[in-house]
């Protein structure tokens, strides 16, 4: 665990800022370690590293938005969402938050002059530790596993590219992966092969695990209805299977379980990932990020299906994203915007309860 409190810091603190919503900061350490100081809180954060088990589900931070393309904002997830669960806090362990330098993605993108200034800038020396949130993100999934086989982590996003080093690490660590499937919650694809040439990005990351995976039917997609495709192309393209949102509100949860559950028997699926957008949800629930769709899913129809899931399937992992607590969109009342932070609280203490063992 060594490295990790390096590359990684306290919760909520992983948003580079120098005066900028230090209030809000200093309220979630006053709430984790009763203490507003962040030497002292990083002082308690260190200790509670040591203490980490696999008991209880993993909470981790990943605040970058440098994946994202049409509106930044995700950064702020982390922080913002364990603000609204801090009542449950005894509920998981919490490794804290992926340290961010906001300009970059992933260091396969840089050379290595400027590898080796952010590391200098970060860790003080130049070393082997990785300086992009992808990157980070996939090292400190990968020690985590290796320490803990059996850990439950919950990513808390950020934009959607950062899903990519969380499911790619999951998959690669499960001891028989073509047992292993994910389920994916947006209103979007995500199954750009490149963005503008990107390869890594919030619209591209589906895309990228497909080669993870036993087969490229062992991922389902849920509440998709904003794509320049319909739901037959991605089937026979890629393979993958779509529930789109008009279908799933028709459905109702219980069928759109049972589909489910027909085509995983079929692929003898024991445990699964599930990947959450909250643009999955009706805009009516999630105003609260970059990009809000018209005619999604319900937030209690979600829930309702974790837990549908979780009484036939292990569910190991899971990520919340693209959650952007101070976007406001065109004509949102800033109190819809409140409560559409509170829904996002919701599905991630959801995610949390079904992640318990």
């Amino acid at each position: 665990m060594k490295d990790l409190k390096n590359i990684l810091t306290i919760p909520g603190n992983g948003v580079f800022t120098v005066h900028t919503a230090q209030d809000k900061k200093e309220k979630l350490f006053r709430a984790y370690y009763k203490t507003s100081k962040t030497e002292a809180a990083k002082a308690k954060w260190e200790e509670s590293l040591d203490k980490i088990d696999d008991s209880k589900p993993m909470l981790l931070g990943i605040p970058s938005d440098c994946g994202g393309g049409i509106q930044r904002g995700a950064n702020w997830g982390p922080l913002l969402l364990r603000q609204e669960i801090i009542e449950d806090k005894k509920l998981f362990h919490d490794l804290g938050d992926v340290r961010v330098i906001p300009h970059l993605l992933h260091d396969k993108y840089l050379n290595d002059e400027t590898i080796k200034k952010c590391q200098k800038a970060m860790f003080g020396k130049i070393c082997k530790l990785p300086v992009s949130p992808l990157s980070i993100t996939e090292k400190t999934t990968f020690d985590v596993y290796k320490k803990f086989p059996q850990a439950h982590i919950l990513g808390l996003g950020g934009d959607h590219s950062i899903s990519y080093p969380l499911v790619k690490s999951w998959l690669e660590t499960r001891k028989v992966k073509s047992k292993a499937a994910v389920v994916h919650f947006d209103a979007h694809t995500d199954l750009l092969n490149t963005r503008l040439g990107i390869d890594f990005c919030f619209g591209t990351w589906t895309n990228q695990i497909l080669k993870y995976l036993k087969t490229t039917d062992h991922i389902v997609q849920l509440g998709i209805r904003s794509s320049g495709k319909n739901k037959k192309h991605w089937k026979t393209t890629l393979g993958v299977e779509q529930i789109w949102a008009d279908e799933f509100n028709k459905m109702g949860v219980v069928k759109v379980f049972e589909k489910i559950k027909k085509q995983f028997s079929k692929l003898g699926v024991e445990e699964i990932y599930i990947s959450f957008d909250i643009d999955a949800l009706d805009e009516l629930y999630a105003s609260a990020t970059g990009t809000p769709e018209k005619n999604g899913l319900i937030p209690s129809d979600c829930i309702a299906l974790f837990h549908l899931l979780k009484k036939e399937y292990r569910i190991t992992g899971a990520d919340i994203m693209e959650v952007a607590p101070f976007v406001l969109p065109e004509g949102v009342n800033p109190r819809d915007q409140k409560a559409a932070l509170g829904v996002a609280g919701d599905i991630t203490r959801a995610l949390i309860e079904v992640l318990k063992k």
